[in-house]
């Protein structure tokens, strides 16, 4: 019996550890095939409703102005560590790019909406942020885990995407990219 609990938990902290990974930033460095428009889904907000003008919104509702996707779970322990830059980055780039972030939780088995919305508040996170309403987003956009973020140009293009942890100045270097497009 011993044997077989030791061997579940052993599982169970691998597949924390491949879902949640917050391997080297450098991992998602490579720029994503060029004109690939993002997969279009809903969010249904927590918060940020204000900002957006809608309680639910689409990635395409979005088009127009620059966004980055920030994939994240209220379990994961390295999506936590770059909230609090994401937020700086936010409010610095208010009026030139929108962030989003996109909880993922329950398709990572990294926590519920509850875990999100308590991570948001312990972090004092104020953009928008909220979860899918679509059972294939993971597979379709190819997130292989948490954190990830994918940079949307002004016309839905695809601009970047990135595997793993991100600084504040790294967010702020492929944003600039973006933005002088």
């Amino acid at each position: 019996m011993k044997t077989i609990t030791i061997s579940i938990l052993a599982l169970s902290m691998t597949l924390l550890v491949v879902a949640c990974s917050g391997g080297p930033a450098e991992s998602g460095a490579q720029p994503s095939a060029p004109v690939e428009t993002i997969y279009d889904f809903n969010i249904a907000l927590y918060q940020g409703a204000d900002v957006l003008g809608s309680e639910t919104v689409a990635v395409s509702d979005l088009r127009g102005r620059p966004v980055v996707l920030n994939f994240w779970a209220g379990l994961c322990p390295p999506c936590r560590a770059e909230m609090p830059e994401f937020q700086d980055f936010a409010d610095e780039y208010e009026g030139r790019a929108v962030l989003v972030g996109v909880d993922l939780g329950q398709s990572f088995a990294l926590g519920s909406e509850e875990d999100a919305i308590v991570l948001l508040g312990e972090l004092g996170v104020t953009y928008p942020a909220g979860a899918p309403d679509d059972e294939n987003l993971v597979r379709e956009l190819g997130v292989l885990g948490l954190p990830a973020t994918f940079f949307v140009a002004a016309d839905g293009s695809l601009h970047r995407k990135w595997q793993g942890v991100l600084n504040g100045e790294k967010l702020a270097e492929i944003t600039d990219e973006m933005l002088a497009q």
